[in-house]
């Protein structure tokens, strides 16, 4: 049996009690590294070890890419549970590993959990007045994609809130590692609300002739570490979000649409 199992955003004691007991009784246990982190755990997965009783095998994005089937082999005669943090749905990756279970006739079971898809509500924002959620990723001096202001545009014409997911680079290799085939990564790095905020800002200087939906005005909420003892909310403009520090990882910001009035009454707890 494949196993994914979520664990919930903000500390190890989050994962469902029915999560714990197939951890903890399963043949194989691998923790999905790279699409997001454990708040609590800052990236370290000791921590899950010793709450687990049990030794935990850390699966980067080089493992869950290019060496799949071999997890799925274990599965074949054994049990394996695949941790994920928030939801198991959250990411694509975890949907191709459900379809090459499928394929080689391995059965699987998924304990769902919470994800930031469903705890930014904790902003006041009603969930079902959310549009297209958008991933905003790290620039660089010669890539600056912005496919995703389309999709937070057309989200405000439909009167709909934006969530942006913001990147984080975990065990990424360098251009000139990757140019030299050096084994050599990076220091991690996780987007926070103020980066996304100038990212924004800049987008919406290179379009100011053809778009006024969104401007430096426009109210918006960055969210940190939610779920986590140390969760923090903060309601401001845009222009002011890209001064602000909200702390620690990890971070999202959400742009929101037309405000019901107990919405407009919430946001003002967190200005």
């Amino acid at each position: 049996m494949l196993y994914l199992v979520g664990l919930g955003l903000g500390d190890v004691t989050d994962i469902t009690v029915k999560g714990l007991e197939v951890v903890r009784k399963a043949d194989h246990v691998y923790l999905e590294a790279y699409t997001s982190i454990l708040c609590s755990t800052n990236g370290d997965h000791s921590s899950l070890e010793r709450f687990y009783g049990r030794q935990v095998k850390v699966a980067d994005r080089e493992t869950v890419e290019t060496s799949a089937d071999r997890i799925l082999d274990e599965a074949v005669n054994g049990d394996v549970a695949l941790l994920v943090v928030g939801d198991p749905f959250g990411a694509t990756t975890h949907t191709d590993f459900v379809l090459r279970a499928v394929q080689r006739n391995i059965p699987y079971n998924v304990i769902h959990n919470t994800s930031i898809l469903n705890a930014v509500g904790c902003c006041g924002l009603q969930l079902y007045t959310f549009g297209e959620t958008v991933s905003i990723p790290f620039w660089t001096e010669t890539w600056k994609p912005d496919s995703f202001f389309d999709k937070i545009i057309n989200n405000l014409k439909n009167n709909f809130h934006t969530l942006c997911l913001l990147d984080i680079k975990v065990k990424e290799k360098s251009i000139e590692a990757l140019m030299k085939g050096k084994e050599v990564y990076e220091e991690p790095r996780f987007m926070t609300v103020d980066i996304a905020a100038k990212q924004l800002l800049q987008v919406i200087e290179n379009r100011v002739a053809e778009q006024s939906i969104l401007t430096a005005h426009n109210l918006v909420v960055g969210l940190a570490r939610i779920g986590s003892d140390s969760q923090k909310i903060k309601c401001c403009s845009l222009q002011d979000m890209s001064c602000t520090d909200i702390g620690k990882p990890l971070h999202c910001l959400v742009i929101p649409g037309k405000l019901h009035p107990l919405e407009e009454e919430m946001l003002a707890i967190f200005k």
